[in-house]
């Protein structure tokens, strides 16, 4: 009976750090394979505080909650979200990101990371805003990063 059951407990500790070894393993490969993206402006045309990217997140779906799970996923990439709510309507059907200072290279930066292409990027310079890029959210949220199966 002890025999038994000392083989049990060994094949259960295989099994745990196998599994260990496993998740080391897809997380090693995961960050050599995607490289994140830098949260640091190069320039700092507006004269903002600090040296990273500050952007705002704003819900533009009408979908609960998407502004605070990308704002979780945009200060885990290293942005400093200062601001979050929703946008003025909620019929916004591409997810943008509205360059606020004349800064293109931060504003793609912040779309890179959301797994958007250069094409999401507009121009909009409002320096009464005090940060460099707005995300707003729109119908094609399930595209963004921070919404597919897996990156939550």
């Amino acid at each position: 009976m002890w025999q038994r059951l000392g083989r049990i407990l060994t094949t259960a500790l295989v099994l745990v750090i196998g599994a260990v070894v496993l998740v080391l393993g897809y997380a090693f490969v995961s960050n050599v394979l995607a490289p994140s993206q830098d949260p640091v402006r190069e320039e700092n045309p507006a004269e903002l505080v600090g040296q990273t990217i500050q952007i705002e997140v704003r819900n533009g779906s009408g979908v609960t909650g998407l502004a605070a799970e990308a704002t979780h996923f945009l200060r885990r990439e290293g942005f400093d979200v200062v601001e979050v709510g929703d946008h003025t309507s909620f019929d916004q059907q591409r997810t943008l990101v509205v360059d606020r200072v004349g800064d293109p290279a931060s504003a793609r930066k912040v779309a890179a990371a959301l797994g958007l292409s250069e094409d999401h990027v507009v121009e909009d310079i409002r320096r009464d805003f005090f940060l460099d890029a707005s995300v707003i959210i729109g119908l094609d949220y399930e595209t963004l990063k921070p919404f597919q199966n897996g990156s939550q």
